[in-house]
Order: structure tokens, then sequence, then C-alpha cells
């Protein structure tokens, strides 16, 4: 029973995220029709933003833990408190990152790029900087309906926004319909305006459905800012934002370290990370889901609950984890034919395809474990096991099997492989440590 809610609220978040990386993808796609520099500065700005936008993210996902924590013990006022206190705190985040972004954009000249490229980002940038306001704002809407358990709403408004984009991508860029042929600004523009169309969206539905007006009732009295709740937000979500920027930032790291090798290292690195990329959506929506589930029972003081819920999370972690397994194994051949058709290409990133297999397992289950404990306000603990995982052990041994002992880009893929299972099992062994702890209490 357990199992089957945590999957009915996955699915949704699972097919939510899907629909922000064919949102990217689109996008891509219609820049590229304007040659290869303007899709080269596209990249280059969607790159340099990744690690900001990361850690806003990071701080707005403590909205879903609060908000669910103050639903399981069906406090409703709490629940209003910490919803206005997040969009506070995610908007004053969004406004940091966005100016602090647009104040340094100096920094695309100074990347190695092309010039051209780099004159190309900078207003193509400074559009996507006031874009990152309404986009956080929207994910902390979006966690706000999603700690209440309510994972379609946002889902549905994400889907809604694909043709848009592409609608007005298709005005903007390429100026059909009497619209001013914009290029690689018309891409910026119509991705701040389908932000803001979505972010609006959300506000209305928050606003006056009828199962969100219970929160909205009485504005005066729990929509205040406190800064103990700013505090208790922070206390998740900046770790939380850690965790995130850590292990992003060792795949990144490892890209660079792969560059280095040459340009079939790098293809080949790339396909295999395409593949990973795709399958760790579904254990990213998992994951969400069980961590949603595991604050509701933590703020009813229901252990019992909260360890069954986090059982059967990771019971299904690992099932998905094999499955993704036997269809690597499977396809390891056929998936690099979607990406290249040079056979050096192919050759190289099919064997690294199998070690991405190697590590469909401890992926699905250290991030469904990080999810389980931030459910429980166990953050700092998992922080420390995910920066040695990854930068303590795997960065380095896949750094010492490269270049010592001349593996190629096989050794960081190696080197992938332990810090996954480090990770895995620290935060694994961490959340049953807190089992048998409460157990021994009660």
């Amino acid at each position: 029973m357990e199992i089957q809610k945590t999957l009915r609220l996955a699915i949704p978040l699972i097919i939510g995220e899907l629909s922000q990386v064919v949102l990217h993808i689109i996008d891509m796609a219609m820049v590229g029709g304007l040659g290869y520099k303007h899709l080269a500065a596209a990249s280059l700005v969607f790159n340099v933003l990744n690690i900001p936008l990361v850690l806003g993210i990071g701080i707005a996902m403590a909205v879903a833990q609060t908000v669910s924590m103050a639903n399981g013990r069906r406090d409703g006022w709490l629940v209003s408190h910490y919803f206005f206190n997040g969009i506070v705190l995610c908007l004053i985040t969004a406004t940091i990152i966005a100016v602090g972004m647009e104040l340094s954009n100096g920094i695309l000249f100074h990347l190695g790029q092309d010039e051209t490229v780099a004159a190309l980002a900078v207003p193509f940038m400074r559009v996507m900087c006031v874009s990152i306001i309404p986009m956080l704002l929207f994910i902390a809407l979006q966690q706000f309906t999603d700690g209440l358990e309510r994972t379609r709403t946002a889902m549905l408004i994400s889907v809604a926004a694909l043709p848009l984009n592409v609608i007005i991508n298709w005005l903007l860029i390429y100026g059909n319909l009497g619209f001013p042929r914009l290029g690689l600004q018309g891409a910026a523009w119509g991705t701040l305006i389908t932000r803001v169309v979505v972010c609006a969206a959300m506000v209305l539905v928050i606003l006056f459905a009828p199962f969100y007006r219970r929160y909205m009732a009485v504005w005066r009295s729990q929509w205040k800012v406190s800064g103990k709740t700013m505090r208790e937000l922070l206390y998740i979500g900046i770790p939380t934002s850690l965790q995130v920027t850590m292990e992003s930032g060792a795949f990144a790291v490892s890209a660079i370290l792969v560059g280095t090798m040459g340009a079939v290292s790098l293809a080949a690195h790339q396909i295999a990370m395409s593949c990973m990329s795709f399958t760790f959506i579904f254990s990213m929506g998992l994951a969400g889901a069980g961590s949603i589930r595991t604050s509701n029972a933590y703020g009813a003081a229901d252990w019992r609950r909260v360890f069954i819920i986090g059982k059967g999370t990771l019971q299904i972690a690992l099932v998905f984890g094999l499955i993704c397994v036997a269809v690597f194994l499977l396809s390891r051949n056929i998936l690099p034919l979607a990406f290249n058709n040079t056979a050096q290409v192919i050759s190289l990133s099919s064997t690294l395809i199998l070690f991405a297999a190697i590590m469909q397992v401890p992926d699905a289950i250290q991030a469904n474990a990080a999810g389980l404990l931030r459910g429980i306000k166990d953050v700092y603990v998992p922080t420390g096991s995910i920066a040695v995982a990854y930068w303590v052990m795997g960065l380095p041994c896949g750094y010492y099997l490269s270049f010592h002992l001349h593996m190629g880009p096989i050794g960081i893929w190696l080197g992938f492989i332990i810090g996954l299972s480090v990770s895995s099992l620290l935060l694994t062994l961490r959340f049953f440590r807190m089992e048998r702890r409460q157990q021994l209490q009660l």
C-alpha cells in the first residue's frame, strides 16, 4: 500500500521533470537552426548559470519538506506560514542570483571561448538572468503543492508550457507572423515569457483553487516574515543545495578531465552521461515523492510509518536500478547510434555505457536515501557523506586510474562507480541507523 502511494506521488514529479528536459531540448534545437555559434553561446550561458541555479533550487526544496511536516501535524496555519516565508526566501535568493550573474556576465569573455560566441552570449545571458526570478518562484510554488502531495498541479502546468514555449520561440527567434526576428535573443525572451506565464498560472491556481484556498484564508495572521522560520528553511535548504552542487560539480569536473583526453573521449563520455541523466530523472522523481511522504509522517511523529515508507522507497529504487541495468546492457551498442555515427565514438561510448549500467543501482539508491534523510530533517551528516564519497573517494580515484594508470575515460567512470557506491552505502546505513535509534527510544 505504501509503495503504491509513493509511486502515485512520484509519477507526476517524473513527468514534470521530463517536461523540463524536453523544454531545454526544444530550445537548443530551435536555437541550433540559427547556426552553431548561436548554439554554442546558448550552451555556454546555460552551463555558467547551472551552479547558481542548482543552489537556488536546493533552497526552494526546503519548502516541500517544511510544508509536508506541517501538513503531517494537520496544522493548516503552519502550512501557510511556511509557504509565505518560503516564497519570500526564494524571491530573495532568486534576486541575489539574478543580480549577481548579471554583474558578472563579463566572465563569459574570460573562459577561453570564441570571441563571437562570447559576444552572442552576453545579451542572451542578461535576459536569462531575469528569467531566474520567475523560474525559482515557480519551483517554490511547486514545492508547496508537492508538499501537500498535489504533484499533478505543477506537472500539468509544466506540460502545458511546452507548446507555449515552441510558439513564442517560433515567433521571436525567426520573426514569423510579423514579429521582429530577434534570433538568439528571441529564445531568451521566449524562456522568460514562458517562465512568467507558468509562475502566474501557479499563483492563480494556489490562490483560487478550492483545495488550496483553505491555506490562504487568514493572510494577516500567518503571512508574516519570521527569522526563526527563515532559519528553519535554511537549515534544510543550504545542505540540500550543497548536496546537489557537490554531485553535479563532481560530474562537471569529470567532464573537464575527460575533455583533456581528446574529442573522441569527450563525445563518448557525453553520450554515456546523457543516458545516465535520463534515468536519473526517474530516480529524482521517486526521491522527491519518498522525501515528501517521510516528511509528512515525521511531522505526525509516526516513526513506524517513516521507516515503512523509507524501506518501500528504497525497494522501488533497487528494482528500478536493476531494470536500468538490464536496459543498458541490452542496448549499449544501439544507444550511441542516436547521438553519433563515428565508429571510434560509438565503440568507446558503448563501453562506457557498460559502466553506466553498473552505476544504475547505487545511483538510484543514493538519490533516494538522501531524499529520505532530508524528509526527516537529517541533512548535515548526509552532506558530509556525499562530500567524502565524491570529492575524497570518487574524483581522486578516477583521476589516479585515468592519468597514472593510463586507463583513460574508463578510469573516470570507475571513479564514478566508487563514489556512487560509497555514497549509497553511507546514506543507506545512516537511514537505518536512524531507524534503530528511534526503536531504542520507543
